[in-house]
C-alpha cells in the first residue's frame, strides 16, 4: 500500500531542520509527527532547546520548535511499507530537497533524525549545508541509552 508523508513544519526563519525517514504507522495515524509514545524525539529536541516539549500539545509543540528556528520534515514523500520499520520502506519516492532554499531561506543545517535518513547527508552537504546525523529517537534504536543520545542531540544546537 502506498503511503505519503507529511508536509514540512517551519517557516523563513528556520536555520535547523531535522529530517527524520518516513512517518511510522502511530504517526501517519495520527497525522502527527513522531506520535509513537516510545518515541524519544520530543524528549530529546525538547531538552536540546530547554523546554519540556512532550508535555506539551503536539500544536504548541510544534509552534515552539519553530519560534526555535528548527523545522521537520521527512528525507521521503512516498514509499510503500507494512509497519513502521525503516528496514521495511520499499518504492521510495524522495521530498524536492531542491525546494530547501525557497521554502527555508535561513537554513543552515540539516540534521537526519538516524541512519536511514543519515544516507542523505552526503546529498544535501554536496550543496553547501552542514549535516548532522543523529541517532536515531526510535524506540527500536535501543543501543544508545537516552542521556547517551541527548549529548549527540544537543549538537543540533551548535553552529558548523
Amino acid at each position: 500500500m502506498k503511503l505519503d508523508g507529511f508536509a514540512p513544519i517551519g517557516d523563513e526563519h528556520t536555520h535547523t531542520l531535522i529530517l527524520g525517514s518516513f512517518p511510522g504507522v502511530a504517526s501517519l495515524n495520527a497525522t502527527q509527527y513522531y506520535a509513537h509514545p516510545r518515541n524519544q524525539f520530543w524528549r530529546l529536541v525538547g531538552a536540546a532547546i530547554d523546554e519540556p516539549l512532550h508535555e506539551f500539545a503536539y500544536d504548541d509543540r510544534l509552534k515552539t520548535l519553530v519560534e526555535h528556528g528548527i523545522g521537520l520534515w521527512d528525507v521521503l514523500a512516498a514509499c510503500e511499507r507494512e509497519g513502521s520499520l525503516d528496514s521495511a520502506i520499499r518504492h521510495a519516492s524522495p521530498n524536492d530537497f531542491d525546494a530547501f532554499r525557497t521554502r527555508f531561506p535561513m537554513l543552515r543545517k540539516v540534521c537526519f533524525n538516524g541512519k536511514t535518513s543519515g544516507k542523505f547527508a552526503p546529498v544535501i552537504g554536496a550543496v553547501g549545508y552542514a549535516t548532522l546525523v543523529l541517532p536515531s529517537s526510535s524506540a527500536a534504536n535501543a543501543i544508545l541509552s537516552f542521556d547517551q543520545k541527548l549529548r549527540i542531540w544537543r549538537d543540533i544546537l551548535s553552529t558548523q
